[in-house]
């Protein structure tokens, strides 16, 4: 039977009484959150991250919910500063108290909200991030769906060294999440014999690239690897291709691929970007048109590969929900994830055991054409 096929009224009759023992759980509802950035310069992250989990959860809640229960969000945010993240956090599970987290975005502010997330045990699925300092060490509360920045950085070296490109600059943000990707570079220039050519670095929420736009073009590289949000890296290139430089542009996933297409607009043509889920404009992977049909009916037909990756994040999540069974419990919940081995997603697999929380490790390349689509 489908499992989208029970009743809400006969739901209700079996689960009256009970009357949700843990956070977030009721008769007809789990309530989910969501700590993300919502304003500022990095906004369209979290808010794209949110419309993909959305355009699922409608989806299921139209048909019943999990176990006859309605599926619900509710978001704090963060606004992408780690001074700001760990009471988004508490807010969430003190004050809303929610069942479960998901949908994190960032890592500087992901490095702020886990120590909050741990202690209270509450389990935090798809964190839209791939740093190392937020999977290792191991946390049992934190599952990711996405590749980690070592993934996407590998692949980046390897396509340029694999065209010709010996001389490879970083431009990173100052903080976590620019030494994750600087420190990804290194480790797979290292593995091939070769070194980082020159760096320079942004502030994160600034657009003040001028120094490393300097230091940068004054070594002539052949390619940059970012890793920096949409608006930064934007301004970089732009000065940076005034300044006459040659180089070729790729970006790590994070960056927000739709939202650095329009604000780079004519600018953009030929500027990478690797990719940790499908090609959301497909139509050969099934999950990518199950997310095009439900991102527009629920309002979100603007596809982007952060939404995809919301998406993505939602469908863990309440497969997840449906494994934890009509009673659930946090611990529950992170036992059934652990038990999620290879779950086929619609062609894009995840897998979880008790001691490995990475999910995923697809790492695909793409490029932004002279009318701001995307290319593969």
């Amino acid at each position: 039977m489908n499992r989208y096929g029970v009743s809400l009224l006969a739901a209700a009759a079996v689960f009256s009484p009970y009357c949700g023992a843990e956070y977030g759980v009721s008769a007809n509802r789990i309530l989910l959150g969501q700590a993300a950035v919502f304003s500022g310069p990095a906004a369209q992250l979290g808010i794209q991250m949110r419309n993909g989990i959305k355009a699922y959860l409608d989806y299921v809640n139209e048909r019943g919910g999990v176990h006859g229960r309605k599926v619900e969000l509710v978001t704090e945010d963060d606004r992408y500063e780690a001074s700001s993240a760990a009471a988004a956090s508490k807010k969430l599970i003190d004050e809303h108290r929610v069942f479960a987290l998901l949908g994190y975005v960032g890592t500087p502010t992901g490095a702020a909200h886990l120590p909050v997330v741990t202690q209270a045990k509450v389990p935090l699925v798809g964190m839209f991030t791939g740093a190392e300092i937020l999977r290792v060490p191991f946390n049992r509360y934190v599952f990711h769906v996405r590749a980690s920045y070592y993934d996407e950085t590998e692949k980046i070296v390897e396509q340029v060294v694999s065209t010709g490109g010996k001389r490879i600059a970083v431009f990173y943000q100052a903080d976590a999440y620019g030494e994750a990707g600087r420190k990804g570079t290194e480790i797979a220039l290292t593995r091939r014999g070769m070194a980082i050519h020159s760096s320079g670095t942004v502030e994160r929420n600034t657009v003040k690239v001028e120094d490393a736009v300097k230091s940068i073009s004054a070594s002539e590289p052949d390619a940059i690897v970012m890793v920096s949000a949409y608006t930064s890296c934007a301004e970089f290139i732009r000065q940076m291709r005034k300044a006459g430089s040659g180089a070729t542009f790729y970006n790590v996933s994070f960056v927000g691929s739709k939202a650095l297409a329009d604000a780079l607009g004519n600018d953009g043509s030929g500027v990478a970007i690797s990719q940790v889920v499908p090609f959301p404009w497909g139509s050969a992977v099934p999950v990518v048109k199950e997310y095009q049909q439900l991102a527009k009916k629920s309002g979100f037909a603007d596809y982007n590969f952060s939404a995809m990756e919301g998406f993505l994040t939602a469908k863990v999540m309440v497969e997840a929900l449906w494994r934890t069974g009509k009673n659930p419990t946090r611990e529950g919940l992170v036992d059934a994830l652990e038990k999620m081995h290879d779950v086929d997603l619609g062609g894009f697999y995840v897998g979880y055991s008790p001691k490995n929380h990475a999910g995923s490790k697809f790492v695909d390349l793409t490029i932004i054409g002279r009318d701001g689509k995307f290319l593969r």
